[in-house]
């Protein structure tokens, strides 16, 4: 019988690496997404072509209750939950000088509460159907290292790390995993996508690389393998932990600014 993986926020990124990969590991995928329907709609052909079973849910993460209803419907519709994903958020950068209500009301609600009660929601219907599932939220190297101007997003994904500690430990003795990846520097944004924006240079993300240890911006590839291990049976002895996918970016206390000096270059003048 095949193992079932819900995951909010999946038609684009990094969600949809992952889908991507659990669908090819063997799982049926029910994912969320809010406004990006066309892609939705390709992301839910390709995982059906790999002989999976896909079903896409419009969901609007940021209104109360959304992400709750979306988990119990997709359980319900595939009949099953072995795997939840949280990957459905919103970056929002601001000063502490500039910050507004609006934007601490929306990260609190998504990037935080929707994840807490999507949380919820999925042990209770593991536990029902006496499964030992994983739950892997995803968090960003952010928790861990602050840079100017993400209080709210970083203080934000702090604390989902830090709630999953403590949620891994109600849910240990039903044999449920509660678990983090957090990613660092992600290429999620084609060049020509960047090109539309403008504001942001087309190689940015090649750029950015040099000055990563390991010498190039992650993939979400990179993320998905993260999260599939920690969904697998060999990481069952695995709880409350994070692991971090971002090349070794924080470890120097590298600052994101394209005027900072090259790493590889550094490197390479030692």
């Amino acid at each position: 019988m095949a193992k079932i993986a819900i995951i909010t926020g999946a038609s684009q990124g990094i969600g949809r690496g992952i889908a991507l990969h659990l669908a090819r590991a063997g799982y049926d995928i029910g994912f969320s997404y809010c406004s990006a329907q066309e892609q939705a709609e390709s992301l839910t052909a390709q995982i059906e072509a790999l002989g999976r079973r896909c079903r896409a849910y419009r969901a609007d993460m940021c209104q109360s209750g959304a992400g709750p209803a979306f988990v119990k419907q997709a359980a319900e519709e595939l009949d099953g939950l072995n795997v939840l994903v949280n990957n459905a958020g919103r970056t929002r950068m601001q000063s502490i000088l500039d910050l507004t209500p609006e934007v601490v009301d929306e990260l609190i609600n998504l990037d935080l509460k929707n994840s807490l009660f999507c949380m919820q929601t999925a042990a209770k219907i593991m536990i029902e159907r006496n499964i030992r599932g994983s739950i892997v939220n995803i968090t960003s190297s952010r928790a861990e290292r602050a840079y100017p101007e993400d209080a709210v997003y970083g203080g934000v994904k702090a604390a989902i790390r830090r709630a999953s500690q403590s949620a891994a430990l109600d849910l240990a003795p039903y044999g449920i995993r509660v678990n983090c990846v957090a990613p660092g520097a992600i290429a999620i944004r084609s060049k020509e996508y960047l090109a539309k924006l403008k504001w942001i240079p087309t190689d940015f993300w090649e750029e950015l690389g040099t000055r990563i240890p390991l010498e190039r911006s992650g993939t979400p590839e990179d993320v998905a393998n993260a999260v599939a291990f920690l969904a697998d049976e060999q990481s069952d002895y695995i709880t409350g932990e994070t692991i971090r996918v971002d090349g070794g970016l924080i470890l120097p206390g590298m600052p994101e600014g394209r005027n900072s000096t090259s790493w590889g270059a550094r490197k390479k003048e030692e």
